[in-house]
């Protein structure tokens, strides 16, 4: 689409710019030997070879494709680098999510740890507090 817009906005301002005026004088002798008429007379129309039009037109065309390209490359080499940078920071969190839960599971693991032994000094000391109630 852009290359084709660009090459219609080329060969438009190429045939502007190609336009061809002329003026003609025209000085009409009376029989007395008066000059009496000056006429101007202007014609537009092409006045350019074909072949040359059809050179810069193919020029045009070819620079617009080279500029499309480099666009194009640019393009696919941002998002190569995008993506690249993504699946790395994708990767980093991973790991990031695996260490976090491998430490909560640790944490998890000493919790229920000091729970049981703080379970079992209430345990031990219900049952001092029963033997010496008993006695």
């Amino acid at each position: 689409m852009k290359k084709n817009f660009l090459s219609g906005l080329m060969i438009a301002a190429l045939m502007v710019s190609c336009t061809k005026s002329t003026s003609k004088t025209e000085t009409v002798e009376n029989s007395d030997g008066s000059v009496t008429t000056t006429t101007t007379v202007s014609e537009s129309g092409l006045g350019v070879d074909t072949a040359k039009i059809n050179d810069v037109k193919e020029k045009t065309e070819s620079k617009i494709d080279a500029a499309g390209e480099k666009i194009d490359n640019a393009a696919e080499n941002a998002k190569n680098k995008i993506d690249a940078t993504a699946d790395k920071a994708k990767a980093n969190l991973q790991k990031a999510g695996q260490d976090f839960k491998t430490e909560a599971d640790k944490v998890g693991n000493d919790v229920k740890d000091a729970a049981a032994k703080g379970a079992s000094k209430v345990e031990n000391g219900a049952k001092k507090l029963k033997e010496d109630l008993n006695r």
